[in-house]
C-alpha cells in the first residue's frame, strides 16, 4: 500500500470542472464531491509524518467536518446527500487512524509498504520485548490493591509516552524496521495500561460494594 496524495484534478459531477482530489467541493460550482483514494494525511491536508501537530489536526478535522454536516444537505439532492454521507465517513475513519498514536503508527508503515502488523514477525524475532511484557503482566496480576495498581498504570503510561517519542525518531530517521519493533512494543504497553485501568476500576467497585 503507497500513500496518494492530491494526485492529478478530477472531474466534477455536477459541471465538469477540474477538482483537486483532495477538495470535498467543486471550486467552479461548489457542488460535494465524491471522496477520493487519498491517504488520511492527505484527505486532511497534513505532512505524512508521525509526529503531527495534534492541534492542526482537529483544526482541520472539526472545520471539514462543519462544512460536511447533514444539516447543510437537508434541502440538496439525494445524490449530495449520500456523498455529503461518503465524505463524512471517510473523514471520520481518516481522523481516527491519525488521532490516535498507535493507529497512526501501523498505517504509517502500511502507506510505506510495511507490514505493520503488531502481533506478526516482529514479536517473534524479539524475545526481549516478550520477556518485559510478560513481567508487567504478571506484576499486575500481583498487585492487590487500587494504589498499587495506580502505580504501574502510571509507569505503563510513562513507557507508552517514552514509545511514542521512539517511534517519531524512528520514523523521522527514516528507520521503519526500527518504527516497526517499537510500534509492536507500545502495542503491548496500551493493552497493558488499559487493562491496569480496568483492573482498578473493578477492584474499586468491588470494595465499594463490600464495605
Amino acid at each position: 500500500m503507497t500513500g496518494s496524495g492530491a494526485g492529478a484534478p478530477a472531474s466534477c459531477w455536477s459541471c465538469a470542472g477540474p477538482v483537486d482530489a483532495a477538495l470535498p467541493f467543486c471550486p467552479t460550482c461548489r457542488a460535494v464531491q465524491p471522496p477520493r483514494p487519498l491517504d488520511h494525511f492527505a484527505r486532511l491536508g497534513l505532512p505524512v509524518d508521525f509526529a503531527l501537530n495534534i492541534a492542526e489536526l482537529d483544526r482541520r478535522y472539526f472545520a471539514l467536518q462543519r462544512q460536511l454536516h447533514p444539516d447543510r444537505f437537508a434541502t440538496k439532492t439525494a445524490r449530495e446527500r449520500a456523498i455529503s454521507q461518503s465524505q463524512a465517513v471517510s473523514l471520520n475513519e481518516a481522523y481516527e487512524a491519525l488521532k490516535d498514536p498507535l493507529e497512526r503508527a501501523i498505517y504509517l508503515l502500511k502507506i510505506k509498504g510495511v507490514d505493520a502488523n503488531p502481533d506478526g514477525c516482529h514479536t517473534v524475532k524479539d524475545p526481549t520485548l516478550l520477556m518485559e511484557q510478560m513481567e508487567r503482566r504478571e506484576a499486575l496480576m500481583e498487585a492487590s490493591t487500587p494504589s498499587a495498581i495506580e502505580a504501574l498504570a502510571r509507569e505503563a503510561a510513562s513507557h507508552v509516552s517514552e514509545s511514542e517519542a521512539a517511534i517519531a525518531a524512528a520514523f523521522a530517521a527514516g528507520d521503519l524496521d526500527g518504527a516497526g519493533r517499537e510500534t509492536t512494543r507500545l502495542k503491548y504497553l496500551v493493552k497493558l495500561l488499559e487493562e491496569a485501568r480496568a483492573r482498578k476500576a473493578r477492584l474499586t467497585a468491588e470494595r465499594s460494594s463490600a464495605a
